[in-house]
């Protein structure tokens, strides 16, 4: 089972619109996944009732976290994506820890760049897996725009690993939310669905990397 926790102290950053859209795309692959609404706003949990489906299960709060991933580890959920409020709060800290990766959505911009150190800063003291994606950016024009060139240099420059994709500032992405949907299920083709799948391959490859570091670390005896 594969934990995922979208994390950042920066509000707006995307974490729950990359959780939704992410776990559609789940759904619709026949990836059973459990959705964990930890952050107090709801919006993963409004989504969840205005979608109205039940492709995708949904917990809301961190209260017995580890109970409930245990709970969802023996009904075979293959991943589980957790919401996090926009703090540093202990439940944030708890769901790092149980996560195999966290995903920390972030805007370019100044104030973004500066707001996601904490959330890198307790991965690292946490020994947990993460990466940075760059969300809601300018379109690509044959390459990155200078905002988004700006991000992932000052991501490189304090070792942070970033994925090489963005999610792009799409009307798709929102409207999609509204209609209960992912966009990979509104507008399926549509370039806002083939970065949310991007992403989702993207995800895939680094479980596998993680996998494979972790079965060849030396056992105790």
């Amino acid at each position: 089972m594969n934990v995922v926790v979208f994390a950042s102290r920066k509000g707006g950053s995307g974490k729950s619109t990359l959780a939704a859209h992410l776990g559609s795309y789940m759904a619709e692959n026949a990836r059973p996944t459990l959705l964990i609404d930890a952050d107090p706003q709801g919006s993963l949990t409004l989504w969840h009732r205005v979608r109205g489906l039940r492709d995708l299960g949904l917990h809301v709060g961190t209260k017995h976290l580890a109970a409930t991933l245990a709970k969802a580890r023996r009904a075979g959920a293959e991943w589980v994506l957790i919401d996090t409020p926009p703090n540093a709060e202990a439940p944030v800290a708890e769901a790092i820890w149980h996560a195999d990766l966290v995903v920390i959505p972030m805007r370019p911009g100044l104030f973004d760049v500066d707001a996601v150190q904490a959330t890198i800063q307790m991965c690292r003291d946490l020994k947990k897996p993460y990466a940075v994606v760059i969300n809601a950016a300018p379109a690509k024009n044959g390459s990155d725009d200078l905002m988004v060139r700006d991000a992932r240099g000052a991501m490189q420059a304090l070792d942070v690993p970033t994925w090489s994709g963005q999610i792009t500032h799409s009307p798709k992405l929102s409207l999609s939310l509204a209609h209960g949907a992912g966009v990979n299920e509104f507008s399926s083709g549509s370039p806002a669905s083939e970065e949310i799948g991007s992403l989702w391959r993207a995800l895939t490859r680094s479980f596998e990397a993680i996998k494979a570091m972790t079965s060849n670390e030396p056992q105790s005896a």
